[in-house]
């Protein structure tokens, strides 16, 4: 973790988001990337190339460095090397270019979450960021005074494919010196007796190195509910899942729990890409 990609638009829950990456930052001995997208329409956009209402895009764009470089005053970054960057991008597509431009070990953004038919037919960015990205992605979603991860619930099937980012969760809880609490939802529609989920995970995490973790078998209608009601249950303060990065009709069938989560959770949720 010792590049962080922080998107921001200036708005409060951007500013909780810099805030814990700051944290993750001066514990890893990391820097930070701040990276501010200028969504511009798309007439606008054609007339960057044909020097039409050059001025006015130069204006927003002086406007949003002269934003950068206040924030990059804030105390929080006091200490540690920041950059940044201002794109002529839609966020998404900026956020994800950004990325594997820089190498960046982890995301950390800011939502407030997206519900009803925004959620179904357009998604936070934060939503689409997870469903894409090849490094961790870190969505916080409320200011949080400081960022101890003493309680981190990762919620997973253990199956084969999840053994390569559960080695990122691993490093993850070992750096931030978390007990990992590792969740199976059992639900009606895919339960398993207690002593074969038992099984499935002492096998599973046999192979892994984990400072301190225990194992637990949640019921719950659905495994999305199963998650919140266990991280609720015993106080977490960081939730974790692996994300497939369904798209097209798989995603819009099948959805993703993690991108779920991710709309629905008040705590800071973290997704590892399978």
């Amino acid at each position: 973790m010792k590049k962080i990609l922080v998107p921001t638009d200036f708005s409060d829950h951007a500013h909780y988001a810099l805030k814990v990456a700051s944290e993750i930052a001066k514990k890893n001995n990391g820097e930070i990337i701040l990276l501010h997208m200028l969504e511009l329409p798309h007439q606008a956009g054609d007339a960057i190339g044909s020097g039409h209402d050059l001025p006015e895009i130069m204006l927003f764009k002086n406007a949003a460095i002269n934003k950068l470089e206040d924030l990059m005053d804030d105390e929080c970054l006091d200490g540690l090397k920041v950059s940044e960057v201002v794109q002529f991008e839609l966020a998404f597509d900026g956020i994800m270019t950004v990325s594997k431009k820089n190498n960046i070990d982890l995301i950390v953004m800011g939502s407030h979450g997206a519900s009803g038919f925004k959620e179904m037919f357009i998604g936070s960015n934060a939503e689409k960021v997870v469903r894409n990205s090849d490094v961790p992605v870190l969505i916080i979603k409320k200011e949080q005074s400081t960022f101890n991860v003493e309680k981190f619930v990762f919620a997973s099937d253990f199956t084969d494919e999840i053994r390569k980012p559960f080695e990122k969760v691993v490093e993850f809880a070992n750096k931030f010196g978390s007990e990992l609490h590792l969740v199976m939802i059992n639900t009606p529609s895919s339960f398993k007796p207690t002593h074969v989920a038992h099984e499935i995970m002492n096998n599973f995490v046999s192979k892994f190195v984990i400072n301190k973790f225990s194992t637990h078998i949640y019921n719950d209608t659905n495994v999305e509910n199963g998650i919140l009601n266990f991280a609720n249950h015993i106080n977490a303060d960081l939730i974790g899942m692996s994300t497939h990065g369904r798209k097209g009709l798989a995603h819009f069938f099948n959805g993703s729990i993690s991108e779920d989560l991710v709309n629905h959770a008040v705590r800071p949720v973290v997704t590892f890409k399978i």
